[in-house]
């Protein structure tokens, strides 16, 4: 049996292997299919695809979308992206825009504390990378400020709280859009992450619905049995595909690994396969 991946980070975003390590990890652990989904961007694409070829796995090109919903930040994850589509890397641009601003922000409370850190240090460690709070979680600890990358978010990088403003808001409405335009499958990440309850997960659901989603991460390495079980079926209720990924970031996560997640995930290529004949049926 077959198994894939199809939420993973490399430091095109806040992961810590390259690209093409990515993919020789994914190889290593014997996986048929990987999907490439860095936070806001699309630049790690060209080089995984490229560190793939003629190798026995198919990567499959991916976006992870921030945007807000009733004043909480989600996930949507693109599958299938178009990297040469034109408008789609511009929008995808000026999300990356809109990140660095809010970074800039963050630096200069910081600074204003009469903390260390500066923006520059962390983009001359990770030359054209997307900045996300790991990279400044990771400077933080670096600096001796915190002993580890959880005590960061939780002292200092805590969405809303004086160092981390909230982003210009990104409505799921706009990540639908962009993604359902270049022909891309919108997928809601994570779910249970953003602890609406049930109640309140499905009216998101049903809302991303009425937009164009295609699929729910029913299976991921914050999820138990239980929780990726009412995931499914609220998959089913709403007629779209289950998919599933480890969310692996590397280094920044390390007790998560690419494939198989905190140890008990395995996705089977046959969730691939339902994926493909869904997007077939919709003419894509």
């Amino acid at each position: 049996m077959k198994f894939i991946d199809l939420h993973v980070h490399s430091n095109a975003s806040d992961g810590t292997y390259t690209p093409s390590q990515v993919v020789a990890l994914a190889v290593e652990k014997g996986l048929s299919a990987m999907a490439l989904t860095d936070h806001d961007t699309i630049s790690g694409i060209p080089e995984a695809q490229a560190a793939a070829a003629g190798l026995p796995i198919e990567i499959i090109p991916g976006i992870e979308i921030s945007c807000v919903y009733q004043g909480k930040e989600i996930h949507i994850l693109g599958l299938y992206v178009n990297p040469d589509d034109q408008e789609f890397r511009a929008a995808a641009e000026s999300l990356r825009l809109i990140r660095d601003k809010r970074n800039e922000t963050m630096m200069l409370r910081f600074q204003e504390a009469g903390m260390d850190l500066t923006l520059e240090e962390i983009l001359e460690k990770n030359p054209g990378a997307v900045i996300t709070r790991a990279h400044i979680a990771r400077l933080l600890m670096e600096k001796g400020y915190v002993k580890t990358m959880d005590q960061a978010f939780r002292k200092y990088l805590n969405y809303g709280g004086p160092y981390c403003p909230p982003k210009e808001e990104i409505t799921p409405e706009y990540a639908m859009k962009i993604l359902t335009g270049s022909k891309a499958s919108p997928v809601l990440a994570h779910p249970y992450q953003y602890r609406l309850g049930d109640q309140k997960t499905e009216e998101l659901v049903c809302h991303l619905t009425s937009l164009g989603l295609h699929g729910l991460e029913v299976y991921h390495s914050s999820n138990n049995q239980h929780e990726s079980g009412k995931l499914k079926k609220l998959a089913l209720q709403y007629g779209l595909f289950p998919t599933g990924g480890s969310d692996f970031h590397g280094d920044n996560k390390p007790d998560i690994s690419i494939g198989s997640g905190r140890g008990g995930l395995r996705i089977t290529s046959l969730l691939l396969d339902d994926i493909k004949n869904a997007r077939r049926e919709k003419g894509l």
